[in-house]
């Protein structure tokens, strides 16, 4: 029931996404029609929609079901349309949208004219240029009178504000221009930061960073002011962006404020889906809209980060968090997870590098963390380590992310260690379905530290921290000879189960040489070899002396620890955008319009560039299911969304491209320069291009908008 209640409210806000979407094309129309009555050409026609007319309204006919066109057109011929309007008022079956059709101008056509004087090629070059602009004008004013409605009501949105720093990000590394001047030398950027302005202008929201970060130029850096606590004056910061794995956008690593609160939906089903979700990552009990009020009995906590940093700091002991409804709490002791080094598996040049954990070049085996039920279905359980994937033996995560890819809508052959019901390993071949289209899946969630096994991957020749992405650095493990499939039995001495086992002996093995800062470290590693097993039960084993680098003892011993589950359990801290007054609404929405205008623009030179891809653009699929999400939002969002596809419909329909606005605009200048309009062929030529063009672009955006909606 719960989710037939959700399936209802999804359909009711895509409805009111599609109708506002509509209204938007029915505005621009809206606009060429009033200019073109002023202009004095005679309109055939202003439909609501599209397809053949449902019912038509006709001055001097009134109204009909259907077209009244054939009827009007008979009394033409007839000379008795004397008191009727030559322009009908239809309501087309299709109610998305609408046209207006004038005497002599169709954008498909550009041979339909006419001698007739109050046809479109017989007015004035300077009226039909504001004709052609009425649309794009009625657009502008409609997100601009939005945007005014939307500040005076006000919009929850997030502060901008830093709430989690990713590790060694841009943001991270940046030390402030002003630092010294501040008697600040730690670099980065810190949980609470407030971000007073981005390239000068005033920041109001974290999306306000994001645009800016993403819209940058590669390599041109993005300047901040921000306030910290306990510091005088704001710090400046120049950081220049970097391209995110995920994303594939420009990005500096931080991540919006979040609140000690845990996320709560308003629908059932999400509520539910939610709730198994952190039961999964080890918050069972604890329910969506819980607070966390203590943290190993120490409260108030007011930020998600507080979880983050108590955990960074606890040396792998366990927290106890406290939660709390109101009515009762709920406390959970959380195990943290001990982080792994950060690395690129491939060259900066690479089309898709992909960050790995490894410990000086050891890297775990891929896992199954959680099984969707497509995976289920095909054999796989929560738990299997794969020892093989295709034609990779003993794959570690990366690698075996690649040759998942590689099989897009493929079959794929793959092996895996399974604990049998008496706690024995036992291996298990399966053969699967690789979905295809642009993110390739078998449908499970990796688990990339596998840390409850020390068996390894192939140790790389060559690995590229993601401190220093453009340098390769030779991993001291190389050397040892590791066979993929081995695992490690002791460190020194020390019995290891796991890769945090693994982390906790080197880093007891190189304490030492930490503290005096010696060159290199000597440690014994022992491993099991892959191959059969012998009669007591055992691997063969090798034992290897192990020289780590200085570089490695300190990255080492540079690890810290990170919590089961994400921060993104918690929610968003908000603020209210609200004018103080309607003059300040006016100056807020004028100033919102100018912005999503100039973005737009820049989007289009950032595609040129290669900093924003196709694949980022939005089709009409992609737009009706993003406006879905940020419908559930409340009213007020989808009204600032439809401010923002209203902005974008006026811009792409002024550029200056044949068969859109833009096209047509630039045509009658000619003609008003010249005093000949564009000949017929050439508009023809022109119009073509611009279909085949535009026909292309949607089909492209389409087709990714379908891809990521089904795979994502």
């Amino acid at each position: 029931m719960s989710n037939l209640l959700g399936t209802l409210a999804t359909l009711l806000d895509l409805g009111l996404v599609i109708l506002g979407f509509g209204l938007i094309i029915l505005i621009h129309e809206l606009g060429h029609f009033i200019a073109a009555r002023w202009a004095g050409i005679r309109v055939l026609a202003f439909a609501i929609g599209f397809g053949p007319a449902a019912f038509s309204y006709r001055k001097g006919m009134g109204w009909r079901r259907g077209s009244s066109e054939s009827e009007y057109l008979r009394l033409v011929q007839e000379g008795k349309d004397g008191d009727i309007s030559p322009t009908e008022y239809r309501l087309n079956w299709l109610p998305l949208g609408g046209y207006v059709k004038m005497l002599g101008q169709e954008d498909l056509n550009p041979e339909a004219v006419s001698d007739a004087p109050d046809s479109y090629q017989n007015t004035a070059p300077w009226k039909r240029m504001i004709v052609i602009s009425a649309g794009v004008v009625a657009n502008i004013v409609t997100a601009a009178l939005l945007f005014m409605l939307v500040y005076t009501v006000g919009i929850e949105t997030e502060p901008a504000k830093v709430g989690g720093v990713v590790l060694d990000s841009p943001a991270a590394a940046a030390v402030p221009v002003n630092g010294k001047d501040l008697g600040i030398s730690e670099p980065g950027l810190k949980a609470g930061d407030a971000i007073l302005t981005i390239n000068g202008e005033r920041a109001r929201s974290f999306n306000d960073l994001v645009l800016a970060v993403a819209m940058a130029r590669r390599g041109q850096t993005v300047r901040l002011e921000v306030q910290r606590e306990g510091v005088a004056r704001p710090l400046v910061f120049e950081i220049t962006p970097e391209v995110g794995a995920l994303t594939g956008l420009l990005e500096i690593g931080v991540e919006p404020a979040r609140t000690a609160r845990i996320v709560d939906f308003k629908r059932r089903d999400q509520r539910e889906q939610f709730a198994e979700a952190l039961r999964r990552v080890g918050l069972d009990g604890v329910e969506p809209g819980m607070q966390l009020i203590a943290i190993d009995g120490v409260g108030p906590v007011e930020s998600a980060e507080q979880v983050a940093e108590a955990i960074r700091s606890s040396d792998g002991r366990p927290v106890t968090l406290t939660f709390s409804d109101g009515t009762r709490e709920v406390q959970k002791i959380i195990e943290p997870v001990p982080e792994l080094e950060l690395a690129f598996l491939d060259p900066p040049d690479a089309p898709s590098r992909r960050v790995e954990e490894h410990l000086a070049g050891l890297r775990p085996l891929m896992k199954v963390r959680e099984a969707e039920e497509r995976a289920r279905a095909q054999g796989l359980r929560d738990g299997d380590i794969f020892v093989r994937i295709g034609s990779i033996e003993y794959p570690s995560p990366g690698e075996g992310m690649r040759e998942i890819r590689t099989h897009a809508g493929k079959t794929l052959p793959i092996s895996v260690l399974r604990k049998s019901p008496d706690g024995n390993l036992q291996r298990v071949d399966l053969e699967v379905r690789v979905s295809g289209g642009r993110t390739p899946r078998i449908g499970f969630i990796s688990d990339s530290t596998a840390l409850d096994a020390p068996l390894l991957a192939s140790v790389p020749e060559a690995l590229w921290p993601v401190d220093q992405p453009d340098e390769a650095v030779r991993p001291s493990s190389a050397d040892l000879g590791i066979l993929p499939g081995s695992s490690v039995r002791t460190i020194n001495g020390m019995a290891v189960d796991s890769f945090a086992d693994i982390r906790r002996a080197l880093r007891e093995a190189t304490r030492t040489a930490l503290d005096i800062h010696s060159p290199r470290v000597s440690v014994t590693i022992e491993l099991a070899l892959p191959g059969p097993v012998q009669d007591d039960g055992s691997m063969p084993a090798d034992i290897e002396r192990w020289d780590l680098s200085e570089r490695e003892i300190r990255a080492l011993h540079a690890l810290s620890w990170r919590p089961e589950f994400g921060l993104g359990v918690f929610e968003l801290e908000q603020i209210r955008l609200k004018a103080e007054n309607p003059i300040q609404a006016i100056s807020l929405g004028l100033h919102e319009t100018k912005r999503v205008m100039l973005t737009t623009y820049l989007t289009f030179a950032r595609l040129f560039e290669g900093t924003v891809r196709i694949e980022h653009l939005k089709g009409p699929v992609g737009i009706a299911h993003l406006g879905t999400r940020i419908a559930e939002r409340g009213f007020i969002w989808l009204l600032f969304f439809l401010a923002l596809v209203s902005v974008n419909l006026a811009v792409i329909n002024f550029l200056p491209l044949p068969i859109v606005d833009g096209g047509q605009f630039l045509m009658i200048v000619y003609e008003q320069i010249t005093g000949r309009p564009v000949p017929i062929p050439i508009q023809n030529a022109l119009t073509l291009a611009g279909l085949a063009l535009i026909a292309t672009v949607f089909l492209i955006v389409t087709y990714n908008d379908i891809v990521g909606l089904f795979s994502g």
